[in-house]
This record gives structure tokens, C-alpha cells and sequence, in this order.
């Protein structure tokens, strides 16, 4: 029996090495992969900064004259709302409601968003009217230049409720601004 061994042994040795040096030349495949991988990666050009009127840049909304007190405008590429208060103050309100995040839509009926998930209602300032919701909705900067209302959607305003001084008012509103 120990010659049956001894011939064994020299045929599985060169299999075993042989599957060895295939796994070794296999996993620097992989490691040579990550590598190129990584160097593509850093050469790659950084994406660039949003364009002109996306969500996460600035975007024209209109003239301040376009915009009727109390009235609501959607701007869906900017995932917003243009609120015109009755007072001729602005609010650029966060279409994503503060509970669980769903999409708000404007009911013009009732003169309220209400959130189609859990039914928080807020009003044209953001305000929480109806719970589960527990806080106003979230804002972005708005700035009238030449009377143009334009909104900064790249920075936003988190808010646990509402105060004047969030309203954003046309320079020729008297006793306003």
C-alpha cells in the first residue's frame, strides 16, 4: 500500500498547485480590477453644478405680478410651492410633508395641503393643522430682484412652526419688507 501512496502523491500535487496558482492569478485579476476601478473613478470629472431653473439651483418663478394674493403655484422641477399670502408676502414651501416625506398636493378647494398618506393638513403658510405631522413644512430662501420672485432650492429651511419674519415681501408693499 505505501507505493500506491507514493504514486498518488506526485499525481494530485501538480493538481493542487496547479488549482493554487490559478486561485492566486484569479484574485489578482480582481485586485488589479479594483485598482483600475479606483483610478477611473478619480479621474472621472465631477458632476456639475445644477443648471439654471433645476431643483438644487436657483429657479426664476415670475414676475411678482404673475402671482395673486392667496393664491398657490406648483413648480414641480423645483419641488415647491410659490405661496402668495393674502397680505402680498411670499413663502416658498417644501412640497414633502414633514411626517413620512409623501408629496403634498395643493387642494384649492379648501385652501389647504393635504398629505395623501396620513392626512396632516397644513395651511398657505405651511402650518400644521392636522397632526401626525408635528411641525410647519420646510422652506426655501425666496429673493425679489427687479420684481422677480426667484427661489434658492439648493439650501433647505427646516422650521418648527411660522413666524413673520419668514415672509419674503415686494419692496413697494408698503409698511412691508
Amino acid at each position: 500500500m505505501s507505493k500506491s501512496t507514493e504514486r498518488e502523491r506526485p499525481e494530485t500535487e501538480p493538481k493542487r498547485r496547479g488549482f493554487l496558482y490559478t486561485l492566486w492569478a484569479g484574485l489578482g485579476l480582481v485586485a488589479f480590477g479594483e485598482i483600475i476601478w479606483l483610478v477611473v473613478s478619480f479621474l472621472k470629472p465631477v458632476k456639475s453644478p445644477p443648471k439654471r431653473g433645476d431643483f438644487g439651483g436657483v429657479i426664476k418663478a415670475g414676475p411678482v405680478s404673475g402671482f395673486k394674493p392667496g393664491s398657490v403655484t406648483a413648480f414641480p422641477r423645483g419641488h415647491f410651492y410659490l405661496a402668495r399670502l393674502e397680505d402680498g408676502g411670499f413663502l416658498a414651501l417644501y412640497r414633502k410633508c414633514t411626517h413620512l416625506g409623501c408629496t403634498l398636493p395643493w387642494v384649492d378647494a379648501e385652501k389647504r395641503f393635504i398629505c395623501p398618506c396620513h392626512s396632516s393638513t397644513f395651511d398657505i403658510r405651511g402650518s400644521v393643522l392636522k397632526s401626525p405631522a408635528s411641525r410647519a413644512l420646510d422652506l426655501f430662501m425666496v429673493r425679489i430682484e427687479n420684481n422677480i420672485v426667484r427661489v434658492e432650492t439648493g439650501r433647505l429651511i427646516k422650521r418648527s412652526g411660522f413666524r413673520k419674519e419668514q415672509i419674503i415681501y415686494p419692496p413697494n408693499i408698503e409698511g412691508k419688507s
